[in-house]
């Protein structure tokens, strides 16, 4: 089985099939590289059969400490004695009670990426019985997501897609469900990582055009004409000063038995697809890597497409905000006091807080079509990687019990978040004494909670969450499992709460 979102540009690697072989023996697969997991605590499950082919190597070498099973260690064994393959990677995990659907993410992430370093025909991945079917779908998702750079420009490329990946020992409908939902991660890392020259507003509504023909989701692209006569004067203000005019792009996913009700989640997403700060200039450091404050549209548009692939049943709306925020001689001012769709003024106090001034229309349009609830990603403030780094995303609600469900839908998946105050006290702190509200607050302080407070005006009564991913949407330097780059921030988890909306139905 392969399913593949990415549109097919001279500037994407080659896709590979994925397939499941449920029966397989692993000691007799003919690959290139066999996969295998290995607890810190020592062999159990599935790795005690290739221990026991290779003559009891495996248990040799970890009482010798060359394999210890740390988390994400990889150990190579060439031409393994007793094995078909040529190449056996053992891919630590750590201590077996601390084995969840996020380790296996990573550690399967971390071996698809160090093996696409060279083309390879073929690489099996030996799966665990004793994993859920949720670990499973991750450890799949991982390897579809590993062996993908950022290197989409590069005439040699630094990683290859294998021709062909097998996991072994796995059910094929739990091996399609972690293809698709790594699929949309794939996606959104594909178009974070894509220079802004190619990537901007009318390119990604193009984009999301492609991909909403290739899974069935209903696409409408409001324009700039159409945003002057839906009176988005807040999108249109941030977008003044490019010479590339905005869009929203609206898709509609209705699932099995949805095609009457109201949407039950809507995602939001910020797609400002280059970020110079406007009047408000960034430095040269802080612009390099502004190519990435779309991650937010990226996330929403790679979740929807993988719950619509996924068939899952449930009706879901995905917006995104696209712009550029440039310094042309239209650009909006500070100073400047723009009027939101909703009809609430807002006064310009920095014009790189463009954000959450784009949401402000795109919460309204979204408002309109009356959700059950609201999630929204955005690469919003600094403020909250100065609170929680780079690795954590932020979360603010009005809703408590909506939240939870998104938090743990994320901690399930192995995706990192902590949730913020939102307390009344800090609505004063966006006043302003010419317009309803400013768009920042008073000073730096509690700048992540005062642009979440900018946003929650715009929701009206709808039940809805902000995720600030400013941090874990970018890495600017290797991690285990990526090269660098776009991450695919909150793709999982969004899936991940979409099947649980649809499961409480």
């Amino acid at each position: 089985m392969s399913f593949e979102f990415l549109h097919s540009s001279q500037n994407d690697s080659t896709n590979s099939a994925i397939q499941a072989d449920p029966s397989a023996v692993p000691a007799r697969l003919e690959a290139d590289v066999l996969v295998v997991f290995f607890e810190s605590d020592g062999l159990r499950g599935p790795i005690v059969e290739i221990d026991e082919a290779t003559g009891g190597l495996l248990q040799e070498l970890y009482k010798q400490g060359e394999i210890t099973g740390k988390r994400y260690e990889c150990v190579p064994l060439y031409a393994p004695q007793g094995l078909a393959c040529k190449q056996l990677l053992v891919v630590g995990i750590g201590p077996h009670n601390e084995v969840d659907a996020g380790v296996l993410y990573e550690a399967s992430g971390t071996a698809a990426r160090r093996l696409s370093g060279k083309p390879r025909a073929t690489v099996g991945f030996l799966a665990d019985g004793n994993w859920s079917n949720e670990q499973l779908e991750q450890a799949v998702a991982g390897t579809t997501m590993g062996v993908s750079g950022e290197d989409l420009y590069r005439s040699e490329k630094h990683q290859t897609p294998f021709e062909k990946t097998i996991w072994l020992q796995a059910p094929v409908e739990v091996v399609q469900r972690g293809h698709v939902i790594g699929d949309g991660v794939k996606l959104a890392r594909r178009l974070v990582n894509m220079p802004p020259d190619d990537l901007y507003p009318e390119t990604f509504a193009e984009e999301a055009a492609t991909i909403a023909g290739r899974v069935g989701l209903e696409i409408e692209i409001w324009d700039q004409a159409r945003l002057e006569r839906e009176r988005c004067g807040a999108l249109l203000a941030v977008a003044r000063g490019s010479t590339r005019s905005p869009r929203i792009v609206l898709l509609h996913y209705r699932g099995p038995g949805c095609n009457d009700t109201d949407p039950e989640v809507a995602f939001v997403g910020k797609g400002v697809t280059f970020d110079s700060g406007g009047l408000s200039l960034k430095t040269s450091e802080g612009m390099l890597a502004m190519k990435c404050d779309m991650a937010g549209a990226a996330a929403a548009l790679g979740a929807i497409a993988s719950i619509a692939a996924l068939k899952i049943p449930i009706h879901v709306v995905a917006a995104v905000g696209l712009v550029e925020n440039m310094t042309g001689g239209n650009a909006y001012k500070l100073g400047d006091v723009v009027t939101a769709r909703s009809g609430t003024t807002i006064e310009i106090h920095n014009t790189d807080a463009e954000g959450r001034v784009v949401l402000a229309d795109v919460l309204d349009v979204v408002a309109d079509l009356k959700p059950g609830c609201i999630i929204d990603a955005a690469t919003l403030t600094g403020a909250c990687m100065v609170a929680l780094g780079r690795d954590i995303a932020g979360v603010f609600t009005n809703n408590q019990s909506s939240c939870d469900v998104l938090k743990d839908a994320a901690r399930s998946v192995g995706e990192r978040v902590w949730q913020l105050p939102m307390d009344k006290d800090f609505d004063s702190q966006i006043s302003s004494n010419v317009a309803d509200i400013k768009n920042v607050g008073d000073g730096r302080l509690g700048g992540a909670i005062t642009a979440a407070k900018l946003l929650e005006r715009f929701v009206r009564d709808i039940p809805w969450t902000h995720v600030d991913i400013a941090g874990p949407a970018f890495a600017d330097k290797p991690r285990p499992s990526i090269a660098g780059g776009g991450t695919g921030s909150m793709v999982r988890s969004f899936i991940e709460f979409a099947k649980r909306i649809a499961s409480k139905k």
